[in-house]
């Protein structure tokens, strides 16, 4: 059973109604598909369980679903609150768009609310440092202060957006270097070419390259969307035959381009096909390659953890869960 969220390695909290799922904050299944995600409260985004035992979860989640009184429901999406806070996301028989939009249209909403938010404060509080010293008497670079705003809405350049794992080995990759992530058609699938380092690049195919997309387009889309960017998102996806389609017929249009110089809608309906994709191919088998993401997650989670951690704190830890 994993904690750790597939994409940005945040803890998905616990829950204690779910006897035999008691990860997460945020649950959505389908009972007719055969589905249970958890999803990340901190980033949004819907993790598909492994689990053989998914069923048993499921059947356990629509039980507290129909015996739970806090509830809204439309034809196809339900959502109810049970005593311990944990929310339960059930998926009628809805038609894929719908399903779509209503999923990626919390999740891509949510990031950009949040998102504007920072930048907003971020901007803000360059303006008090700005009439602070004016206020005062001192001067203060022009160039200062825009490099400050800059940094607000774009982000940190050099901040790790994301972990890539290809085979055995693992890229980290800055901000600043996803101008130089791309896509390349290649056959009827897709090539993503992944910085490994601020002179050198590589092409990762396959599997990888799909893992690779989940996990950089999202820090391309660091706003999200509106609704209407999400509908024509979705539309966008629908003009395929399917999510890989898409993927391959965006890479055979924009070829060598950088996914931040694609249109904004362009990049969220890459973003949806990749995760698709990922889903599909699980959902078929595939589940090792599933579980092995959420193994990635996990480590680079507690990597991360221990960097906090005093020596001395990880070694009382390490006592206490050895008891």
């Amino acid at each position: 059973m994993y904690a750790t969220c597939l994409f940005c390695n945040a803890h998905l909290g616990r829950n204690e109604s779910l006897e035999t799922f008691p990860v997460g904050r945020r649950i959505a299944f389908d009972p007719a598909q055969g589905r249970l995600w958890v999803v990340c409260r901190a980033c949004e985004r819907w993790n598909l369980s492994p689990l053989e035992e998914r069923w048993e979860t499921i059947e356990a989640c629509e039980r507290c679903f129909r015996d739970t009184r806090v509830r809204v429901s439309t034809e196809h999406i339900g959502l109810a609150r049970l005593p311990d806070r944990l929310e339960l996301v059930r998926i009628g028989r809805p038609l894929r768009p719908e399903f779509a939009a209503w999923r990626y249209g919390d999740q891509f909403g949510r990031r950009r609310t949040r998102n504007l938010a920072l930048a907003g404060a971020g901007l803000a509080a360059s303006g008090m440092f700005f009439l602070g010293g004016a206020l005062s008497g001192g001067l203060i670079s022009g160039w200062l202060l825009w490099k400050f705003g800059k940094r607000s809405v774009k982000g940190s350049p050099n901040k790790v957006v994301a972990h890539v794992p290809v085979g055995t080995q693992r890229f980290k990759v800055k901000r600043h270097q996803l101008e130089r992530v791309a896509l390349l058609p290649h056959e009827d699938r897709f090539i993503i070419t992944v910085p490994v380092s601020d002179k050198q690049r590589i092409e990762v195919q396959g599997a990888d390259a799909l893992r690779a997309a989940g996990l950089l387009l999202p820090a391309a889309n660091r706003f999200g969307g509106n609704r209407e960017q999400v509908q024509a998102a979705v539309r966008a996806i629908e003009s395929s035959s399917h999510s890989e389609r898409f993927l391959h017929d965006v890479a055979y249009r924009n070829a060598g381009d950088a996914i931040t110089a694609l249109p904004a809608t362009v990049r969220l309906a890459l973003e949806m096909a990749a995760h698709e994709e990922s889903e599909r191919r699980a959902l078929e088998g595939e589940l090792a390659e599933l579980e092995r993401a959420w193994r990635d997650a996990e480590e680079i989670a507690a990597i991360s953890d221990s960097l906090l951690l005093p020596a001395p704190v990880r070694e009382a830890f390490d006592r206490l869960r050895g008891r």
